[in-house]
């Protein structure tokens, strides 16, 4: 139902439902499969650091189990944080290694959505071209799977990347940079997105790096002159 809920649009519904469902769920294998649904609602509302503490319950949960598809699912995880943290190289290693699985038990869904987030770390690393093929075999497996909602999801990566294209920010800069430009510090904008004061420095620090500027004033002057707030 929390998932349910993420699709239609109402995170802090999504965020509300799958929190309370952790709260009274203790038996470990009832929270095996759980805890993905609740790092996905997470990083969906920005909560970067709380799913990264649930990532860590989920891998030691995974280490319990001889077979290869808890350690996938944890994996896949693992990428995701990584990957919302802005660490795309890490999140890179771990989602290759996860899709070796799903390709190997022929989990055609599970291996589309993980090639979606591989596709957005070769993006973030600058591999456009690696992006696009990885987005578009995700792509074509939705569609033959029927999976609507996640071919409106890839095809918002879409206009992303002609987004990033024209300013080389991603998605999650430009946020940052909004609020930059209307004067928060990046303690109030790690309150108000929900991540720790680390990640917004060095959002921060990326976006000034991309923009070839060493102020966060000449980078808001750049924001208004080319319309991005």
């Amino acid at each position: 139902m929390a998932l349910l809920r993420l699709v239609q649009g109402r995170t802090d519904a999504a965020a509300t439902a799958i929190r309370r469902a952790a709260g009274t769920t203790t038996d470990w294998l009832k929270r095996m499969s759980l805890l993905p649904a609740y790092i996905e609602i997470m990083l969906a509302a920005g909560d970067v650091e709380d799913a990264r503490k649930v990532c860590r319950e989920l891998e030691d949960i995974a280490r319990r189990f001889d077979t290869g598809v808890p350690d996938a699912i944890a994996t896949q995880a693992r990428g995701a944080v990584d990957l919302a943290g802005g660490d795309a190289q890490a999140a890179l290693g771990s989602l290759r290694r996860a899709v070796e699985v799903w390709q190997r038990i022929e989990a055609p869904y599970a291996v589309a959505r993980v090639r979606v987030l591989i596709g957005l770390a070769c993006r973030a690393l600058g591999d456009e071209e690696g992006a696009g093929l990885e987005l578009e075999a995700a792509r074509t497996a939705f569609q033959r799977l029927g999976a609507t909602p996640d071919l409106v999801r890839i095809a918002s990566y879409g206009k992303e990347a002609a987004s990033i294209q024209s300013h080389g920010l991603t998605k999650r800069e430009l946020q940052v940079l909004r609020l930059v430009a209307a004067g928060k510090t990046n303690k109030v904008i790690a309150s108000e997105l929900f991540v720790s004061r680390r990640t917004v420095d060095r959002h921060v620090s990326n976006l000034l790096g991309k923009l070839d500027f060493s102020s966060r004033a000449a980078a808001i002057a750049y924001a208004h002159k080319h319309k991005l707030l």
